[in-house]
């Protein structure tokens, strides 16, 4: 196998369609190198080992939610017009991402039994209530934009679990335009 450079995040990227395709347990360092077209000493410059990729791809896509979507909640739209742009993007997101929900596949997967991996998961499920629910709030109480927020989140990932099996992207569409009906 020839020898290319690859970068950290062209690593990470990589690693993370692995791991929401094939399972964290069951991708190894070999199959992370294999898919980056490297050798596997080569993933060694960048990463100690698979645990730290792991924990690099949940911060990675943390922040990229962070950036991208929950930031959302702070531009100068209508309620309608945040809400519609969160979930147009993260409709956007998981059509586009094979395999699902990465923090919601290593919480099922590892969450139990790795302590940083739980508090990294717990934290991104927590900023994106956090995000609905203030949006929310500006049209509903408090306790009713949080419950509507998670029914969401949860309802959200059921219907990606959902799109993963069945490839069929209306119910997956649906989940958004019921959280629209109510503003």
């Amino acid at each position: 196998m020839a020898i290319k450079k690859t970068s950290k995040e062209e690593i990470l990227n990589k690693a993370i369609n692995l791991f929401k395709t094939q399972g964290f347990s069951h991708t190894s360092m070999a199959n992370i190198a294999d898919e980056c077209g490297l050798i596997k000493g080569s993933i060694y410059h960048h990463f100690k080992n698979k645990d730290e990729i792991g924990l690099e791809a949940l911060k990675y896509i943390s922040e990229y939610f962070d950036k991208n979507i929950f930031s959302i909640k702070n531009e100068t739209l209508s309620t309608k017009e945040k809400l519609e742009k969160i979930v147009k993007k993260t409709d956007e997101y998981f059509l586009n991402s094979t395999g699902g929900c990465l923090l919601a596949n290593l919480a099922t997967e590892v969450s139990s039994q790795n302590e940083e991996y739980k508090a990294i998961i717990v934290e991104y499920f927590k900023t994106w209530e956090e995000c609905i629910a203030k949006v929310l709030e500006e049209k509903y109480f408090k306790k009713e934009s949080e419950k509507l927020a998670y029914e969401y989140i949860c309802t959200l990932q059921g219907a990606i679990i959902m799109f993963n099996l069945t490839n069929d992207k209306i119910k997956l569409l649906e989940v958004g335009e019921n959280l629209l009906s109510k503003v």
